[in-house]
């Protein structure tokens, strides 16, 4: 099934309020205008917003969120949970105001032009059927079982029985991105699973019902449901305590996703201020999720924790790649509405890049030689191989024909255009 099919499947949506009654009409009097203008401004604040998003990000902070927002005086929001890219896709298309995902932007034009504002921190949790035996995992192990290297519970000190690795199908859903960027480097790396689901709500009821499965959600997610059991890492069990103080290796944080540039971009700012109240941060630790600034201290040791976990991981001495920084949630919302599509600065920009387009897609003199070609090896993706030659990801599918990003081993693409 293609990433785009997956996005286009209805979505659940959840958390539908009631909207707030209009003003009534009044007579005109000599304060009318003063009253029309409180009118307006007041109507601007309680602007129904529309958030789109994973499952885990919904769970974890917008359900409590979106009714503390209504309850305290402002304004709607109405939730559509599924998955990030049907988020990312939503508020960059302009059909969603604000998105959820459980992973930073991946560098690609499309999420550069967004804002990704971390709120809260969260536990990547593996997860299993209750009756299974195993009471730990180590990084290294499930590198192995990642990969397909460990493909039986009797290797892990478990059961004689096959090891059916769940995973949700897009390559970029949020939790799996992030725990595969923890335990290989790269959010996008290919793995070998059994089973593929649409989001991390229907692979934990897949889990549930397999004795033999193992998945990854979220603390959040998995917190109190009985059909499931969280398995430590390392010897550390996923806890809100355990993220606070860096013992337990696999976390992440939890973003809101935005667009400067929208028309209800004063809107999502006060939203977004909002979430750092004393209220707000009640209501996240009640759903088993860290406040961003109460895990603030987790931004600095951040590389540290992730060179330490893929040297484990990896039974290496090498380090993790660099990891793009996480910003502070106001600075990373007002720098984006500093370098916005329509400031000079963008422009500027994006009219370079045009120039060293054109530059590079003249058509080869006489002689010249023909478009280059590449061949797919073992865990490639198609974003992997538009950045080892030096191309964008939509140049590739243009050029190949290609309807999804799916592609096999030993496919001959062509990286350069004719």
């Amino acid at each position: 099934m293609s990433v785009r099919a997956v996005r286009l499947l209805p979505i659940l949506l959840l958390g539908a309020c009631f909207a707030a009654p209009a003003f009534a009409a009044t007579k005109s009097t000599p304060h009318t205008a003063v009253r029309h203008k409180a009118a307006a401004s007041s109507k601007a604040s309680k602007s129904t917003l529309i958030w789109r998003g994973d499952v885990t990000t919904g769970r974890a902070v917008m359900d409590n969120m979106a009714k503390e927002w209504q309850r305290s005086g402002h304004g709607r929001i109405e939730l559509q949970p599924f998955n990030t890219a049907s988020g990312i896709d939503a508020v960059a298309g302009g059909t969603a105001d604000i998105g959820g995902s459980a992973r930073p932007g991946d560098g690609s034009p499309e999420n550069n032009r967004l804002v990704f504002t971390p709120v809260a921190w969260d536990a990547l949790v593996m997860i299993a059927n209750p009756s299974n035996p195993v009471r730990n995992l180590t990084a290294r192990q499930l590198h192995e079982i990642y990969l397909g290297r460990i493909i039986n519970w009797s290797q892990v000190g478990g059961r004689n029985a096959p090891i059916d690795l769940y995973a949700v199908i897009s390559p970029n859903d949020g939790v799996e991105y992030s725990l595969r960027s923890l335990l290989f480097g790269r959010g996008d790396q290919q793995i070998s699973a059994s089973r593929f689901y649409l989001n991390t709500k229907a692979l934990e009821d897949g889990v549930a019902l397999d004795p033999n499965a193992l998945g990854v959600s979220t603390l959040a997610d998995v917190g109190g449901n009985r059909k499931l059991r969280t398995i430590p890492v390392d010897d550390v069990a996923p806890s809100v305590a355990n993220i606070a103080d860096g013992s337990y290796p696999l976390y992440a944080p939890l973003y809101l996703v935005s667009n400067p540039n929208s028309g209800k971009a004063a809107a999502v700012k006060e939203f977004l201020d909002y979430l750092q109240t004393d209220k707000a941060r009640a209501a996240l630790r009640s759903h088993l999720v860290l406040p961003y600034e109460d895990g603030a201290g987790l931004v600095a040791k951040d590389q540290q924790r992730r060179d330490t976990l893929f040297a484990e991981a990896t039974n290496s001495k090498a380090k993790a790649p660099a990891a793009p920084p996480i910003a502070a949630p106001g600075a990373s919302y007002a720098a984006a509405s500093a370098i916005a599509p329509t400031s000079q600065r963008t422009a500027a920009a994006r009219a370079a890049m045009d120039s060293r387009n054109a530059a590079s897609t003249k058509p080869a003199a006489a002689g010249g030689s023909a478009a280059r070609t590449y061949t797919v090896a073992k865990g490639d993706t198609l974003s992997v191989i538009a950045q080892k030659n030096g191309v964008s990801v939509a140049d590739l599918r243009d050029w190949n024909h290609l309807k999804s990003d799916n592609i096999r081993l030993g496919q001959s693409l062509q990286v350069s255009r004719d």
